[in-house]
């Protein structure tokens, strides 16, 4: 509804001076050398004209008499000092108003105040002017938008949402994020997660070159973690066939081992007719591998 301005004024009443008989329409007691109101074409006494004329005030529900100003609008009427905001109570006698429900008045003030979005903080309007924060479909003043555990202000840094409450970076990290399984600081965006255990990508490195290994291929030997490269100069052991690294990449992933030393399995085979030994019997001679017929032969 748009502002309105109200009209009107007090009733009018005569002194009566007549000669002649001029009685009340309704008592039918003189009127002459008293006070009287003129209402419809018809005469009465103030009396009458209060129990049967009046208008009935719509603030305080009492009759609106022959000595009081009265204003109205749209079929509604109060007395001057009736006609204030029903919210903060200033008078509305020659202001802007609007008329809401259950007939109460408004001033424009107040009006715009309880339509404005309430702050999801103190509950307060956000009026024109106010700098505030929107974030799914609530609004803050940029003030009351905290953190929820350590209460600064974000305003429109950055924060992390957490159900209904916010959070700033820094408590968000020591209540919620995961902590780097080498240097235990919180993971507070990517990272890489090895046997159930969250790492920084920066902290998930070979042991001996230091390169980042995750998205390769690496071996992991007790708590460290080599590349392919790495391992195999470092800490693979030596086929005794070949001499090359056994690293469990390639071609073949099984390991034979006798005593003190490895062979790929591929590479376990009779020194003398290269028969495969490999889950088969075989015979150990001057340090050397046979099939359990060839030594008969040297």
């Amino acid at each position: 509804m748009a502002f309105h301005r109200h009209t009107g004024g007090p009733s009018s009443y005569t002194v009566g001076t007549m000669s002649d008989r001029f009685d009340c329409h309704y008592c039918r007691d003189s009127l002459h050398g008293k006070k009287y109101v003129q209402k419809d074409g018809r005469h009465c006494c103030v009396k009458c004209f209060e129990k049967f004329c009046a208008n009935t005030c719509t603030e305080c529900r009492k009759p609106i008499g022959a000595d009081s100003k009265e204003l109205h609008f749209k079929n509604r009427y109060w007395h001057d000092s009736c006609f204030h905001c029903t919210k903060c109570y200033a008078s509305l006698v020659n202001e802007p108003f609007m008329l809401r429900e259950n007939n109460k008045v408004w001033c424009s003030n107040c009006t715009a105040k309880d339509e404005a979005p309430r702050c999801k903080g103190c509950y307060k309007p956000i009026i024109a002017g106010d700098q505030n924060v929107e974030y799914k479909k609530s609004v803050w003043h940029k003030d009351c938008f905290t953190c929820y555990q350590c209460k600064t202000v974000i305003g429109t840094g950055s924060f992390f949402p957490k159900g209904d409450d916010i959070y700033c970076v820094s408590c968000h990290e020591h209540k919620f994020a995961k902590t780097c399984a080498k240097c235990k600081n919180p993971i507070t965006s990517g990272g890489i997660t090895y046997q159930e255990q969250p790492w920084h990508s920066e902290c998930f490195v070979c042991t001996s070159c230091k390169k980042p290994i995750g998205g390769r291929r690496f071996t992991a030997v007790e708590n460290d973690f080599y590349c392919v490269d790495c391992y195999k100069e470092c800490v693979a052991k030596k086929c005794a066939g070949c001499q090359s690294p056994i690293t469990g990449f390639g071609r073949g992933s099984s390991v034979v081992n006798y005593e003190d030393q490895s062979w790929h399995d591929y590479c376990f085979k009779c020194k003398k007719c290269s028969r495969p030994l490999a889950n088969r019997r075989f015979v150990c001679h001057n340090q050397q591998i046979y099939c359990p017929e060839c030594p008969h032969r040297l």
